[in-house]
């Protein structure tokens, strides 16, 4: 008896049995760029019964009605206003146990989580479904950058985006004034493509792109380098961007340097000058105190700017600089020139260097300077040039000054030349 009692009870739980189902999804969050169109996977993996399917697709938060089966057609009249036209069901896919929605143009206020219901007559199941829009976060530096001269620094930029390296182009630009510092494209470094300022000094952090790292190297700072710096990055139809500050930059060991030079060429020249006026104001001898004030004005502070503008030439690497150092040392022979008269009182080797320093000379050597300076700074232009004639001419040009100085030297001055 019990033998037919639980026979009785098998049959008839044997058709819920078969009855039940699992409704099936994406198993991560659809990601997708807005305006285009994304699919919702909802499917079971056993064929269903026809009758009384019915298939409901809403929004998990609110509740709201995306798309209804319902009786064997798509319902699309009592759809949510937002979603007409814009849900479809995939209609002679449902036979197949394939309930996916394909919801078009994608807009920011989809992103949500949607719920697939399947009611087949005696059970039920459902799956949700997570849509993110593809959004491209790009992000800089919150604080401003700063480094001495001289050293590297990094450049943040970080893009937080599913899409692969291969189809992200990023270009570091300066922003006051367009100016080019390095770009990504087709999965590639371009350093060609940067200008001339910082062509050899950048790069990316190669194993970090992968990771979506974009941050640049600068490398050997120069204190023209501070700025505003824009990572602007492109990628899958989406743009954006983020800036990173470099301000004034920290002075460096070379910059006390020069500051020293100046100051000690500025205070001392004041001391000098207002002693030497005070001597010449005495009626006593003290022509040989004079002398040595008046030669340590000629000297000393003209020393001390020479050395001050040709260290912040080369920590800077700039021509300008070097000029106009020779500029001021250009005026040493005038002030040399005053200190003729005093000039019994050197002894007989120093009186012979002097006369032979005539101004010729040092027209000689400061010409080299400023044309070697020119020539270096038009040389290291025209490397990257495929065309060999402008650094063949200029190489010509420099040597035909050089010699031209030469053979000029070898002249009698004008002022210092003669017999004293």
């Amino acid at each position: 008896m019990n033998m037919d009692l639980f026979m009785c009870i098998f049959v008839a739980i044997i058709p819920v049995i078969s009855e039940a189902f699992t409704v099936r999804g994406p198993a991560a969050p659809l990601v997708a760029p807005l305006g285009s169109s994304v699919v919702l996977l909802c499917y079971v993996d056993e064929l269903l019964v026809m009758e009384d399917l019915k298939v409901e697709w809403s929004r998990t938060d609110s509740g709201t009605l995306v798309h209804l089966y319902q009786d064997g057609e798509s319902r699309p009249e009592v759809q949510q206003q937002d979603y007409h036209d814009r849900a479809h069901f995939f209609t002679d896919q449902i036979q197949h146990g394939n309930f996916s929605l394909r919801l078009d143009n994608l807009r920011a206020e989809d992103e949500g989580r949607y719920t697939c219901r399947v009611y087949s007559q005696q059970d039920s199941g459902e799956t949700v479904v997570r849509i993110k829009h593809e959004c491209l976060i790009v992000s800089g530096s919150d604080r401003s950058v700063s480094a001495y001269d001289g050293e590297d620094v990094t450049l943040s930029c970080s893009v937080d985006s599913h899409i692969t390296p291969e189809h992200i182009n990023v270009s570091w630009i300066r922003t006051d004034g367009d100016i080019r510092v390095l770009l990504f494209q087709n999965n590639k470094t371009l350093p060609d493509t940067s200008d001339e300022r910082y062509r050899d000094r950048v790069e990316f952090f190669t194993a970090e792109i992968p990771k979506g790292n974009f941050s640049l190297r600068l490398k050997s700072v120069r204190t023209e380098d501070k700025g505003v710096y824009m990572c602007h990055v492109f990628a899958g139809g989406l743009s954006a961007n983020a800036t990173v500050v470099m301000e004034q930059l920290g002075f460096s060991s070379w910059h006390k340097a020069v500051l020293c030079f100046c100051f000690a060429a500025g205070s001392g020249a004041v001391l000098l000058l207002c002693s030497l006026n005070y001597y010449r104001s005495k009626n006593t001898d003290t022509s040989s105190i004079i002398w040595n004030l008046q030669v340590s004005l000629v000297f000393c502070p003209n020393i001390c700017m020479f050395l001050a503008f040709m260290l912040w030439g080369f920590t800077e690497g700039s021509v300008h600089e070097a000029i106009t150092c020779c500029a001021l040392y250009i005026l040493r022979p005038v002030m040399l020139m005053w200190a003729l008269r005093y000039l019994k009182y050197l002894q007989d080797n120093h009186k012979s260097w002097i006369r032979f320093f005539r101004i010729t000379h040092e027209l000689t050597v400061l010409t080299v300077i400023v044309y070697s300076v020119l020539f270096a700074y038009g040389w290291r232009i025209s490397a990257h040039d495929t065309n060999n004639k402008h650094s063949i001419s200029s190489g010509i040009c420099f040597g035909f000054v050089v010699l031209s100085s030469l053979f000029l030297s070898k002249g009698k001055g004008f002022f210092l030349s003669g017999r004293i």
